[in-house]
């Protein structure tokens, strides 16, 4: 967002694709107002300010709608005061909307994080009315007990990001009829190099994921790796979370690694060098704990290891897209592709 320009750019590219989608006049505008309020924030207040668009049309389920997803990331100088700046009807400027008060107000999900002077980043989510079944005005898949956000971008220059990710709930209801115990199975996998030929790799690695998503954690490696063997090949990581055993376990190759994170608990997820479709050991599992609160995050390479968890503790309770913001923003490496997924429970 360095130019006034770039605002009717963000507005027009989603204004088009919900336009695909069959949204009506209203839905649409109330969209094109909270493109508006973000976009202006960063290009009149921000230092390097980029606006994220992913538009998920939705799958005609019952439980799903057509969402887009707005994620405003900028490099400060940050907002002192935030339930001011938040009031509807504040603004630093005039505006159509009168500034994030209007973006909460008209957005389906809105969270924010600022530090000064690092900056503020928020996410905003837009839905056409009447959503799909919902709970308290959210889609129902909302209510379950793990929250999922993520973001993967491609190295600079490229149109296609090299790193890919798939995720699956397992699980039935309780005897109150609601979301009982889970588990969330999810594989990353960071196709060598970047670009279209490493691109191949990645989406080759997450259809076989998707084929078999329960399946035990060391076949879906080995079932990869099978796949990847007519590719480039990829790192690979596949990670299970089970809310009744309280546990994280997770098995793969190569340099995709995450943290499994709390106020009192911090532990890494490295897993076994190689390369699958190329050359990898007999894989293994590795299971922990999973304690109360905690997130599980999970990272390819284009993000640097060593991040420290002092910045991502206050925002254990915020939405988890809002915390895979947060680490792009701050530990990207500037330089291939870049993906990071984000687990949380809910409370």
């Amino acid at each position: 967002m360095d130019d006034a320009s770039r605002v009717g750019e963000a507005r027009r590219h989603a204004a088009q694709a919900v336009a695909a989608l069959g949204w009506n006049e209203t839905d649409a505008g109330r969209l094109a107002l909270v493109v508006t309020e973000l976009c202006t924030n960063l290009q009149r207040h921000a230092k390097n300010g980029r606006l994220l668009v992913a538009v998920r049309p939705g799958q005609g389920a019952p439980d799903t709608a057509d969402e887009v997803e707005l994620i405003s990331i900028d490099e400060g100088p940050g907002i002192p005061d935030i339930a001011l700046a938040m009031r509807d009807g504040h603004s630093s400027g005039s505006t159509p909307g009168t500034g994030l008060g209007a973006v909460r107000r008209l957005a389906n999900d809105f969270d924010i994080h600022s530090a000064v002077p690092e900056g503020t980043v928020s996410v905003a989510r837009v839905r056409p009315t009447p959503a799909a079944e919902t709970v308290d005005g959210a889609p129902s898949w909302l209510s379950a007990p793990l929250h999922i956000g993520a973001i993967c971008l491609p190295a600079p220059h490229e149109t296609v990001s090299g790193d890919g990710w798939a995720a699956a709930m397992h699980g039935g209801t309780n005897h109150h009829g609601g979301q009982g115990d889970q588990q969330l199975t999810m594989l990353m996998a960071d196709g060598l190099g970047h670009g279209p030929e490493a691109a191949k790799a990645s989406q080759a690695a997450t259809a076989t994921f998707a084929a078999a998503p329960d399946a035990d954690l060391r076949d879906t490696v080995q079932s990869v790796h099978r796949a990847l063997q007519t590719t480039r090949g990829a790192a690979v990581c596949a990670l299970r979370v089970d809310t009744a055993a309280a546990s994280v376990s997770y098995c793969g190759a190569g340099n995709i690694v995450g943290r499994v994170l709390s106020g009192v608990f911090d532990k890494s997820l490295v897993t076994q060098h190689g390369t699958a479709g190329m050359q990898i050991r007999k894989p293994e599992t590795t299971s922990l704990a999973l304690p109360a609160h905690a997130l599980v995050v999970l990272h390819s390479d284009g993000i640097e290891t060593r991040w420290s968890v002092d910045a991502i503790r206050p925002l254990l309770q915020k939405d988890p897209t809002l915390v895979a913001a947060v680490l792009l923003r701050d530990h990207t490496r500037h330089r291939d592709d870049a993906t990071v997924v984000v687990i949380r429970q809910k409370e």
